[in-house]
């Protein structure tokens, strides 16, 4: 299992903090932690229907804002239940790196049904799918799962924010609630398509670097028996 290294810059802030509330969830102790994964995963479903109303009804964004919430707090405790009660399977750490930028691909959907740029938001999608994927291949070269110092808690915190906001404007100021949903899909793409290409870059370095040794074996064609 590759060693986890984590760079980001809220995670030493709320990490702690919400993983300090596991004791008081009062967790069975033989519910798997796969099921706070499901659990965690299903507040980031509710996460974007809130953010794809948030332009149409007040609560929305406050919806969103839980949603992400929830998904995050599950993404802090299911780990710690997992050594707690000496459940840790590679299954479960595969079905929490699996639906993780899944997670992430829901809100930016939400995001552009809320303002009706489908077509921004499936260029955010790509790009979001591209960022999972490179940093999963390089912890595969490297054996090191690193998270960059903007990473997924800063993204979350960034939504979550970002979701109040919209709920406030829709209260206060609807006539701009969907003008500053169009900016906020915009501004994630833009930073998206200018940390891709940088974060391309220091990977290959980075592998080339201190990666494993290059796989150099020919493939193997399976036959059936």
């Amino acid at each position: 299992m590759s060693k986890r290294v984590s760079h980001s810059l809220l995670d030493p802030l709320v990490g702690p903090a919400l993983t300090a509330l596991y004791p008081h969830l009062h967790i069975p102790r033989r519910f798997p932690p796969e099921g706070i994964v499901a659990i965690g995963h299903l507040s980031a479903i509710a996460g974007a229907i809130g953010l794809a109303l948030s332009t149409t009804f007040w609560w929305g964004g406050l919806l969103a804002a839980a949603g992400i919430a929830g998904n995050h707090l599950a993404d802090c405790v299911d780990g710690r239940h997992a050594r707690s009660t000496g459940q840790c399977r590679n299954g479960g750490e595969l079905l929490d790196h699996f639906t993780d930028p899944l997670s992430f691909t829901y809100w930016l959907v939400g995001l552009a049904v809320a303002c009706g740029r489908l077509d921004i938001g499936l260029v955010a999608v790509i790009v979001l799918m591209a960022m999972a994927v490179l940093t999963n291949l390089r912890a595969k070269l490297t054996g090191e799962f690193t998270l960059a110092a903007l990473g997924p808690t800063e993204f979350k915190a960034l939504l979550s924010v970002f979701a109040l906001a919209l709920a406030t404007l829709s209260l206060f100021m609807p006539g701009v609630t969907l003008t500053t949903c169009l900016v906020g899909l915009g501004a994630l793409t833009t930073l998206g398509l200018i940390l891709l290409p940088i974060q391309l870059i220091q990977s290959v370095r980075e592998v080339n670097r201190c990666g494993n040794q290059p796989d150099t074996s020919e493939w193997e064609t399976a036959r059936s028996s």
